[in-house]
């Protein structure tokens, strides 16, 4: 596999799929430390600047793989979603069914929901990161915290 640097790649039109990790405190629903969130800017401003369709993926905390929404409600990113929206001055959209693909103009975004909410996830689960992989064209491993864990979304895609 080759490992490229995204100045390396015209991503015009280009559908990315960025891990990133946005795992921040929340508190009655609001972000209470967006470092995790800056310091994930400049890779998302280069990807939406570079026109690509970008959906960037994340978990918050330990929720249980496909347990209730009532009972993985607070591992929601809908907070991030928010926060990113401010720090961006553009609508972040949260979209919870993701794996089969979701529609993204060029230049614009989409947060995908908790990608530990899904099972398989935390087994790093071949079919699962197969499904991941085939919704983009360039996959962009920003989570460098998560790195070391075998998980789909990170070892797996």
């Amino acid at each position: 596999m080759t490992v490229k640097l995204m100045t390396e790649l015209d991503l015009r039109g280009k559908r990315v799929l960025i891990r990133e990790d946005l795992n921040v405190p929340v508190k009655d629903g609001r972000v209470t430390s967006d470092a995790r969130l800056l310091a994930a800017l400049p890779t998302i401003r280069r990807a939406l600047d570079g026109g690509a369709r970008l959906l960037v993926m994340s978990h918050l905390g330990r929720p249980k793989a496909g347990a209730s929404d009532e009972e993985n409600a607070p591992f929601s990113l809908a907070p991030v979603a928010e926060r990113l929206s401010e720090l961006l001055g553009r609508p972040v959209p949260l979209v919870r069914d993701w794996l089969d693909g979701v529609e993204i103009a060029p230049g614009e975004m989409a947060l995908a929901e908790n990608v530990r909410f899904i099972k398989g996830e935390k087994q790093d689960d071949e079919t699962l990161a197969r499904r991941m992989a085939a919704l983009c064209d360039v996959y962009v491993m920003d989570a460098f915290a998560t790195a070391p864990r075998a998980e789909a979304s990170t070892h797996g895609v």
